[in-house]
């Protein structure tokens, strides 16, 4: 499995009990949009648990090694991609965009903060995604729709 149609494909040959264990981080990188995803499979009730993992790509090595790289990941500057902290790969909205699309489709699990980001510790790295995930994390329940008219 590597994209959301492939791991519905084999829950249809298996059963309900297989889910994604859903990585941003890992599947960013092909070009998959994240929210886009969370809908995909939050319609068929297949988020299992989610990686807040941030990655990053850099343009500039993309476009003469493409996003399949494969130069060693201690070599930094000369990565098409890297995993970042939480906020170092994508911002603020972003964040929120995914928090808030996890909501919308009824993920109510764990999000899993893991740490790969080679460019800072991992007590920084984890210090960092929980800012920005505290930012981006709602506190509360939905209220009542109240200025919604129902009988309409």
């Amino acid at each position: 499995m590597y994209n959301p149609p492939t791991l519905l494909k084999l829950r249809e040959a298996t059963n309900e009990h297989i889910g994604a264990n859903l990585d941003p981080a890992n599947i960013v990188w092909q070009g998959i949009d994240i929210p886009e995803a969370i809908r995909y499979l939050g319609e068929q009730d297949a988020i299992h648990h989610l990686h807040a993992k941030d990655l990053r790509v850099y343009d500039t090595n993309k476009e003469v090694k493409g996003l399949l790289d494969t130069t060693p990941y201690t070599e930094e500057p000369d990565r098409s991609w890297l995993f970042r902290s939480i906020g170092y790969g994508h911002d603020l909205d972003f964040w929120r965009d995914v928090v808030s699309t996890l909501r919308m489709v009824g993920y109510e699990g764990t999000l899993s903060v893991e740490h790969e980001d080679s460019l800072t510790s991992s007590r920084e790295g984890l210090e960092k995604a929980i800012d920005t995930m505290h930012d981006a994390l709602f506190e509360t329940e939905p209220g009542e729709a109240y200025w919604v008219d129902s009988n309409v």
